[in-house]
């Protein structure tokens, strides 16, 4: 199995919900459910590696407070070299929504210092050569993300196929932030975009025309998935030809974080080995499972039991 690591977002997730209508000011509701887990893309990816029994390295850093060492504590010795800054950790408050949206709270916190230094302190490249490398949160670690040129070619050198999750940016789509995108899946072996971000970024309302157009400005063997939430999953790979899965049916309890998940699921399948439409089956699979179960679980409980 190729080498697998995951750099980017790690922080604290409070999720509550559902909450429908919005509160007015100043009052109090009550929801069903409440969970404290660790989050960011990052570490929503990481956690299902984890989960999967997957071998992989995380780069990532922390806040100088009690949720820090909380999510040091969560990744045991991977978490060993990772940086911890002056500022508190970032938490996000998720509220979820009876019809499965959300709406996020989030803090500013640590993750903006986090450095290409920081990702090397963890990640040897000699011992991630021929492997993966999933880059995530783009828009919330301010001070990698600037130096995203020496990290591609950092990968580069070291034979590291770089798939791509940038997250939803703080200001939108806008137009700056589409070129940056673009530039950035330029140097990038696998897209991993959401309906939305693909067809914003290729301009084109079809996802799957929108993936073929994002395809045509990567490097040449690249593959594009567009998530495609309760209509599954699609990719394209270097034969040009389109491959869609259907998603389970599943009783959602919160979709927090299934981009993630299907992320972690889809790159364990294609470093093992599989076929693409295989790798977009457990993509679809973990990340449903994941999303209807509390605690989240990312698998069957039980060999018997079928993951649907």
């Amino acid at each position: 199995m190729r080498p697998l690591a995951v750099i980017g977002n790690v922080n604290v997730d409070l999720i509550l919900g559902p909450a429908a209508p919005w509160p007015k000011a100043g009052t109090e509701i009550i929801v069903d459910h409440d969970e404290l887990r660790v989050g960011g893309s990052a570490g929503n990816s990481a956690l299902a590696w984890q989960a999967l029994g997957v071998e992989f390295e995380i780069a990532a850093n922390i806040g100088s407070d009690q949720f820090g060492r909380w999510l040091a504590e969560a990744f045991g010795h991977r978490s060993e070299k990772w940086s911890v800054r002056p500022e508190r950790t970032t938490l996000s408050v998720g509220i979820t929504h009876p019809d499965g949206e959300r709406t996020f709270f989030t803090t500013t916190g640590h993750l903006p210092p986090f450095s290409l230094e920081d990702v090397f302190a963890v990640i040897d490249g000699e011992r991630l050569r021929g492997g993966c490398a999933l880059l995530c949160g783009a828009f919330l670690t301010d001070d990698l993300t600037k130096e995203y040129g020496a990290f591609f070619d950092w990968a580069e050198r070291h034979d590291i196929t770089v798939a791509l999750d940038t997250g939803w940016p703080l200001d939108g789509w806008t137009e700056e932030n589409c070129v940056a995108t673009r530039a950035w899946l330029s140097r990038s072996g696998i897209a991993l975009l959401n309906e939305v971000e693909a067809t914003t970024l290729a301009g084109i309302a079809d996802p799957i025309e929108a993936a073929r157009e994002i395809r045509s400005h990567m490097p040449e063997g690249a593959i594009v998935v567009v998530k495609r939430g309760s209509d599954g999953a699609t990719a394209i790979g270097s034969d040009g030809l389109p491959v869609s899965v259907a998603a389970p049916f599943v009783k959602v309890v919160d979709t927090i974080g299934a981009g993630d998940v299907f992320n972690a699921a889809f790159l364990a399948a294609l470093a093992d080995g599989k076929s693409l439409a295989s790798c977009l089956t457990a993509g679809t699979e973990v990340a449903s499972r994941a999303i209807s179960t509390l605690p989240r679980n990312y698998g069957p409980s039980s060999p018997e039991e079928p993951v649907r």
